[in-house]
C-alpha cells in the first residue's frame, strides 16, 4: 500500500488519506445539478411516480410506484434513469431521513416525487456503486443526521446540506475496485443476516407453540384429550376452535376466575393539580408480547381513591385493548417492578381470584393460543382494532388441576428458557454482523480495503476535470436561459381578446392554475 498523506481539505478534522486520494464535497464531484422532485396528487391512470417506500434498501425498488396527476410532458424533468441516486428528503425518524438508494437499471418511464432528492454522479469519473456504499457509511451518515433539521416532528435534509457533505475521493479505478470488494463482502453478510432472521422467526414460532402447550398442559403430547368449550348464553366467535387440553384440565371464562377492570383515562385538567399524587402508569407501549417493556414509564396525577382502586399487585395480568388486530390481548404479568404503579384505560387488568390458576399459565395462553380468539372478537375502525371489556371477560381460559399447576409452570419455564437463550445468542450474532458491516465500510473509505495502484489518475486531477466540465455545463445552461428570455421578449404578442367575442359567464376564469400537492 502506498504512503499516507493528508488529502484535499488539509488538516480539517485531522483526516489522513492514502496517496492519490483527496477530500471533497458532494457538490465537488457532480456536473449535473442536484434536483428536488415535484409534488403531485395521486390519480388513477396518471403518469407513474415512485413512492418513498422505494428507498427501503440501497437499490431503488422500481415496483414501488403509484400514478400521479400529471402528463408525460410535466413529468419529463423528473424522470429517473439508471445510476440516478435518490435520497429521502424528510421523515419522522432521524434514522430514515437522508437514506439513499441507487436506480439499478434503466427503468420504464417513472418520475420521482418531491419527497426525494436526485443526485447524478458523472459515471465516467465516479462509480455509482462506490457512491452508494459511501453514502451508507458512518462517515456520511453522521454528517447527514447532524445536518438534518426538524419541523413539527419531521426531520428534513436540504439540497445545500447534501452538496456540502464532506467525502473521501479515490482515483476512479480504485473506486471500482472498492465497490466490487464491498459488493462481494456485503453479499456474504446479507446472506448471513437472512439466515439469522430465519432462525429468529423459527424461534418465535417455537416460543408461541411452547407457551400454548404449557398453558394447556400439552408439553407432554401424549396427555392431550378432547375438552369441550365452556358453556355461555352467547357463544363467542372462536369458541368452536379452542385447542385440546390435557387430561384433567377444563375450560372456564375469564370473568369466572379473575377480576377484570379497565385503567385510568388521562385528564389533562388534573395534571396541573400539585395536590394530587403523581404516580407511574403503564401504557400500551409497555405491554409487549409475553413481556413488559419498562424502559420508559410515564407518570400521571390521579386522586388517591383512583390509586387505591388501580394499584397493580404482584401477579396481575395486563392485556392490550386496542391497536393492530394481531396485537390485541398481548401483555404480561406485573411483578411489583415499580411501587404504586397503575395502568391506562387501553389496558385491561386481570387479577386471578382464589389461586384458581397460575398467572404465568394464563399469560402464556393469552399470548399464544388465544390470539385467534382475540382477532375473531375484535372490532375494526379505520386503522385500529379494539376489543370490549365484556368480550375479554368472556374469554375461554384453560384451568389445570390444582395439583398440577406448579409442575406445569416449571416445565414451561424450563422449555422457554432454552428458547430465550437461543434467541439472545442469535440477536447477538445479528448485532455482530451489523458491527462487521460498519467496520468494513470504515476500512473501505479510509483506503485499507484494497491496495492502491500508483498508475491510477490522482483524485486531485479527477476533481479538476469535473470542475471544468461543471463550469462549462453551467455556462451552457445560463446561455440557454438567456436565449429563452430573449426569445420571449421578442415574440409577437397575441392579439387582445375582443369583449364581444367572449362567451364566458360572469366569474368564470380564462385559465386555471395547475396544482401539484402530495
Amino acid at each position: 500500500m502506498s504512503g499516507i498523506k493528508v488529502g484535499a481539505g488539509g488538516e480539517a478534522g485531522g483526516d489522513a488519506l492514502p496517496e492519490g486520494w483527496a477530500w471533497a464535497t458532494v457538490g465537488d464531484v457532480l456536473i449535473a445539478p442536484i434536483a428536488n422532485g415535484r409534488s403531485v396528487r395521486t390519480e388513477d391512470g396518471g403518469f407513474p411516480v415512485l413512492r418513498l417506500t422505494a428507498l427501503r434498501s440501497d437499490k431503488v425498488d422500481l415496483a414501488e410506484r403509484k400514478e400521479g396527476e400529471w402528463t408525460a410532458d410535466e413529468a419529463a424533468p423528473f424522470l429517473v434513469r439508471a445510476n440516478d441516486f435518490l435520497i429521502c428528503r424528510g421523515s419522522g425518524s432521524l434514522d430514515l431521513v437522508g437514506r439513499g438508494a441507487l436506480v439499478p437499471e434503466a427503468p420504464d418511464p417513472v418520475a420521482f416525487p418531491d419527497t426525494m432528492i436526485r443526485v447524478r454522479v458523472p459515471v465516467e469519473y465516479m462509480s455509482p456503486r462506490f457512491f452508494t456504499r459511501l453514502w451508507a457509511s458512518p462517515l456520511v451518515r453522521e454528517q447527514v443526521e447532524a445536518a438534518a433539521r426538524t419541523t413539527a416532528g419531521i426531520y428534513k435534509v436540504s439540497q445545500p446540506a447534501v452538496r456540502e457533505l464532506r467525502i473521501p475521493v479515490p482515483p476512479t479505478a480504485e473506486q471500482h475496485r472498492i465497490a466490487a470488494a464491498l459488493d462481494t463482502r456485503m453479499a456474504r453478510l446479507d446472506e448471513i443476516e437472512a439466515k439469522l432472521s430465519a432462525v429468529l422467526n423459527h424461534l418465535d414460532v417455537l416460543q408461541n407453540s411452547t407457551m400454548a402447550a404449557a398453558a394447556t398442559g400439552l408439553l407432554d403430547p401424549e396427555a392431550a384429550v378432547p375438552a369441550s368449550a365452556p358453556t355461555s348464553p352467547d357463544v363467542d366467535h372462536g369458541d368452536s376452535s379452542l385447542p385440546a387440553l390435557a387430561e384433567g384440565w377444563s375450560w372456564s371464562r375469564l370473568a369466572d376466575i379473575a377480576e377484570v377492570v379497565g385503567g385510568v383515562t388521562k385528564d389533562s385538567k388534573r395534571q396541573s393539580d400539585e395536590e394530587l399524587p403523581e404516580v407511574p402508569y403503564l401504557r400500551v407501549a409497555n405491554a409487549q408480547r409475553a413481556r413488559l417493556d419498562l424502559s420508559q414509564v410515564t407518570k400521571i396525577r390521579v386522586p388517591a381513591k383512583t390509586l387505591f382502586k388501580l394499584r397493580l399487585e404482584n401477579g396481575d395480568l395486563l392485556l392490550t385493548e386496542g391497536g393492530d388486530r394481531d396485537k390485541l390481548g398481548r401483555g404480561w404479568i406485573w411483578e411489583d417492578q415499580i411501587k404504586d404503579c397503575i395502568h391506562q384505560n387501553h389496558l385491561f387488568r386481570a387479577r386471578i381470584q382464589h389461586g384458581i390458576t397460575q398467572p404465568k399459565l394464563l399469560a402464556w395462553y393469552t399470548n399464544s393460543a388465544a390470539r385467534g380468539w382475540f382477532e375473531s372478537n375484535a372490532k375494526q375502525s379505520v386503522n385500529l382494532a379494539s376489543i370490549s371489556m365484556s368480550k375479554v371477560r368472556n374469554l375461554p381460559v384453560p384451568i389445570p388441576p390444582q395439583a398440577e399447576q406448579f409442575a406445569a409452570v416449571a416445565t414451561g419455564e424450563r422449555s422457554l428458557r432454552h428458547l430465550t437463550a437461543l434467541a439472545k445468542r442469535t440477536h447477538q450474532a445479528r448485532t455482530h454482523t451489523a458491527s462487521l458491516r460498519r467496520a468494513l465500510l470504515a476500512e473501505a473509505f479510509s483506503g485499507r480495503l484494497v491496495p492502491q495502484d500508483p498508475a491510477d489518475e490522482p483524485a486531485e486531477d479527477l476533481l479538476k476535470r469535473i470542475r471544468v466540465e461543471r463550469e462549462s455545463a453551467e455556462a451552457e445552461r445560463k446561455g440557454a436561459r438567456k436565449a429563452a428570455r430573449s426569445r420571449a421578449k421578442t415574440a409577437t404578442p397575441s392579439p387582445p381578446v375582443r369583449t364581444d367575442d367572449t362567451t364566458l359567464a360572469d366569474g368564470e376564469q380564462t385559465a386555471l392554475p395547475l396544482e401539484f400537492n402530495s
